[in-house]
């Protein structure tokens, strides 16, 4: 049976001041405990077997066009359902091309794609980042040499990173908020050495809590986990949900942000583990979707509507505070702000009173 957090329809009256009523996400599965993840070794954390240029440049290169497959593929799929409503595109760099050619005189650039005012989607971004031969400042080496003791990470080497996010901000206050998101980092250091790491994940940020639902999306990636990385030590269904707990919280509210599902960072680049990126993103859609379906054709209340409204407050809050992705993309001397906060070309009479200006 449906729960309201807290069960604040009986209160008849929305405050700022009522805590999340989310049981911890341990409650929807069972969930050891752990401390933070040990750092890799050096070793493990370079390519696996593959410690040259042709193979590390192959194995980014597949991705990047996994990524670019993959845009396009959800994007179908949401506007099939969406009668009508259709995704703006925001293409810049090698992408800035409306027929969808590649400047191939550029290394890096990406594309926004924004949905608002769907029947399903009220505001949503499904956006795509390419950056080639990037040169590491002073403070993101450091940041790299702190969080994965790696010494030989400095000052001027040379990255590339891809990645593909989405999130979508549902109109019904029934459909849960789902964000996903998975990425490459590779670095070539002064020493010719090629070291490259994913991260990604997928969560779900309901305001109406139905079990069922987040038991069976839970499933789906535990279900992954265990086909795809059977041995794996340091990266189980487990810890990374564990970890999803940890990082989507607020700690001045003493909150989570939702009921969670994975999320993995500094994970070694190696055949196994892309075909095990691959797969979280193929179930993105197959995770959400069957609560769409099950959800979006519910009555609400305009109370639970403006009870949803609300709680993407604390959405933003987290994104401002304490996201990494946020912080990393505004920290160049020149960000493309729209592009981090996934508004790409916004109608401007589209309301921004709805609670959806910001939908990273």
């Amino acid at each position: 049976m449906q729960r309201t957090l807290f069960r604040c329809l009986k209160i008849g009256l929305f405050s700022s001041s009522f805590v999340l009523g989310y049981l911890p996400p341990t409650t929807y599965v069972h969930a050891s405990s752990r401390s933070k993840t040990p750092a890799l070794s050096t070793a493990s954390k370079s390519v696996e077997n593959k410690n040259t240029k042709q193979s590390s440049g192959i194995l980014f290169d597949e991705f990047v066009d996994f990524l670019q497959q993959k845009q396009n593929e959800i994007i179908g799929e949401i506007e099939s359902i969406e009668n009508g409503s259709k995704f703006s595109r925001d293409g810049w760099g090698i992408f800035a091309q409306e027929d969808g050619c590649i400047d191939t005189s550029l290394k890096s650039g990406g594309i926004t794609r924004v949905i608002q005012g769907g029947g399903i989607i009220e505001k949503g971004a499904c956006s795509l980042t390419v950056i080639k031969e990037g040169v590491l400042s002073a403070d993101r080496a450091a940041t790299i040499r702190a969080r994965q003791s790696e010494d030989v990470v400095v000052a001027g080497d040379v990255y590339s990173a891809a990645a593909l996010s989405l999130v979508f901000h549902t109109r019904s206050p029934l459909v849960p908020t789902f964000r996903s998101d998975v990425r490459i980092f590779m670095v070539r250091t002064g020493q010719g050495k090629f070291l490259a790491w994913f991260g990604g994940g997928a969560d779900l940020t309901p305001y109406y809590l139905f079990e069922n639902d987040i038991r069976a999306f839970h499933n789906m990636y535990r279900d992954l986990c265990q086909e795809l990385l059977p041995n794996h030590a340091e990266f189980t269904y487990e810890t990374m949900k564990k970890d999803c707990d940890d990082y989507f919280y607020l700690p001045a509210r003493n909150e989570h942000r939702g009921t969670g599902g994975i999320f993995f960072d500094d994970m070694m680049a190696s055949e196994t583990t892309l075909a095990f990126v691959k797969g979280v993103a193929d179930t993105w859609m197959p995770s959400w979707l069957p609560i769409v379906k099950a959800r979006g054709q519910e009555k609400y209340s305009e109370q639970q509507k403006q009870w949803q409204l609300l709680r993407r407050g604390r959405y933003l809050e987290f994104n401002l505070l304490y996201d990494r992705g946020v912080k990393f993309g505004l920290a160049n001397s020149n960000p493309r702000v729209e592009g981090v906060m996934s508004r790409g070309k916004v109608d401007r009479s589209f309301k921004e009173s709805q609670g959806v200006g910001v939908v990273r």
